[in-house]
């Protein structure tokens, strides 16, 4: 038994398999700003990296029959590699061209999505897949007496190598170089493990230079605009991207795009002109409420800062706090969005807006609480739960409104009905208003829901401060008994922490494909 060739071989496994889960996770990264990061995205990357894996093991099996000689199987591992470094130092390019064609076809969304997910992941994944059983068989024939703990060392090492991956991926590969950085990272250690498997071979005067050359040309496509990510600032959480308003409103605005989402929209000159009617709605909604006095009011995700910025400027003796759970959200706001965290009354803290709200000192409580945060177009499940609504309920002051802002469709909103019913549990009065130019358009819509001690004065409200130079906006209340009514008839369930289907509850909106790809 040869000690070199041993860990070598282990090495190789170890590495590679690290690499090959780097892969999976920088794949949901990729997909993000295309297609959105759901539990359907996932479902599709992870089945199709199993897939790949799943038929590179079985032609690894083939390659490691005992009849083939060892120079075969060297020269085999050599070529799976040189393809599983070209397949992926190309995902980005190739990402970017198959996504314009597949989005623009406007593909029922999941179809969408996993030809997206297996156009690009899947060869990288089957060609590493190769490389498994073809190391291993190497190792055994080095150490025919000592097969069991060849193969449960190789196993190990697999298994190790790619809690390495998973790890190093999420919480420093995309942090520090970006996805696309990290694929070429990936389809360097690929060829040069290539380079160094095709030196076994008799054909190495050929394959060192040519391998070489793909290894210097895989660093330097680095520098290229096709492989660069899609993303202004590319966080741990989010692809933030920020895009021009200005022809759309003719005044200095800008927009901000989290994965494929546009969140909200600053003013640059005006900080109360507010062009989300949903964000209009519950300033308008607020000011009544709080017959014009400033507001105490916590915000459950921060995005561009859109409200918490327009009361900052509106109220300088306002207490906003908001729980903006990435900081490089709250750094693009302040440097592309003319947010000022340092704003009198304005306390950013970068936490979970659940845990944040459950920490504060106990005799804080707020006039209004603010839900904004979303996870592609859906609500982070724990922050729909009634266990949420009663730590929401026990921080409201006497007399205080919750409002959550809801994307769900017009015709059949589940998700909305499942909201209210929960929302139902523990507060007296629970609305759901909408916006009269989306209720005429229909489709995807952004309700409010309202959690309240008293209900509104009237099943109208009409904008009536500055922000309304903007346009006469209308918000209509959904009338009680027909909520009622049809909540009754869909029966969903209430959201608890134990259950809380919101991904199933959205299907219907999220696989219309003239709604997940707006």
């Amino acid at each position: 038994m040869s000690v070199k060739r041993q860990a070598a071989y282990g090495l190789t496994l170890f590495l590679t398999s690290a690499a090959s889960l780097v892969v999976e996770i920088v794949a949901g990264r990729m997909l993000a700003p295309y297609v959105g990061m759901s539990l359907y995205t996932w479902t599709a990357i992870i089945a199709v990296v199993l897939a790949g894996f799943s038929i590179g093991h079985w032609i690894g099996g083939r390659l490691a029959a005992p009849q083939i000689p060892a120079a075969t199987a060297l020269r085999g591992i050599a070529l799976a590699l040189l393809l599983a470094g070209l397949t992926a130092g190309g995902a980005a390019p190739l990402l970017h061209w198959l996504a314009g064609i597949l989005v623009e076809s406007r593909a029922p969304p999941l179809l969408l999505i996993t030809l997206l997910a297996g156009g690009i992941f899947f060869l990288p994944s089957l060609f590493v897949g190769i490389v498994s059983p073809v190391l291993t068989k190497l190792a055994i024939d080095d150490a025919p007496d000592r097969q069991g703990p060849v193969i449960g060392r190789m196993f190990a090492l697999g298994a190790a190598g790619s809690i390495l991956g998973t790890l190093s991926a999420g919480y420093l590969f995309i942090s520090w170089i970006g996805s696309s950085g990290t694929m070429l990272a990936v389809a360097v250690l690929y060829l040069a493990f290539a380079l160094a498997y095709g030196l076994q071979g008799r054909r190495r005067a050929i394959a060192v230079p040519v391998i070489a050359l793909l290894i210097f040309a895989a660093i330097g496509l680095a520098r290229l605009p096709g492989f660069a990510a899609p993303c202004h600032t590319e966080s741990d959480y989010y692809c933030i991207r920020v895009i021009d308003f200005a022809p759309q409103s003719g005044r200095p605005s800008a927009a901000m795009v989290l994965d494929h989402l546009a969140h909200s929209i600053n003013d640059r000159d005006d900080p109360t002109l507010l062009y989300s009617p949903y964000l209009h709605f519950v300033a308008e909604r607020t000011r009544r409420l709080l017959e014009g006095q400033p507001p105490r009011a916590y915000f459950v995700g921060g995005g561009a800062f859109t409200l918490p910025r327009a009361w900052a400027a509106a109220f300088p003796d306002a207490a906003l706090t908001v729980a903006e759970i990435d900081p490089a959200v709250t750094r693009v706001a302040a440097e592309a969005m003319w947010l000022r965290p340092d704003a009198p009354g304005l306390r950013i803290i970068h936490a979970d807006a659940r845990h944040t709200l459950a920490t504060l000192p106990p005799e804080q409580r707020f006039d209004l609480i603010l839900g904004d945060a979303f996870h592609d177009f859906s609500i982070p499940s724990h922050l729909v739960t009634r266990e949420f609504h009663q730590l929401v309920r026990r921080r409201l002051v006497p007399g205080g409104a919750y409002a959550i802002n809801v994307i769900d469709q017009s015709e059949a909103p589940r998700f909305t009905f499942a909201l209210v019913k929960t929302m139902q549990q523990d507060f007296p009065v629970v609305e759901v208003w909408l916006d009269d130019d989306s209720r005429r358009r229909g489709g995807r819509v952004t309700f409010v829901v309202l959690g309240l001690a008293e209900p509104s004065a009237s099943p109208m409200l009409r904008a009536t401060d500055p922000v309304s130079r903007l346009g006469q906006r209308v918000w209509l209340r959904w009338p009680e008994d027909d909520l009622n009514r049809r909540i009754a008839a869909v029966d969903p369930p209430v959201l608890t922490d134990d259950f809380a289907p919101v991904d199933r509850l959205m299907a219907g909106f999220l696989l219309r494909p003239d709604e997940i790809l707006r």
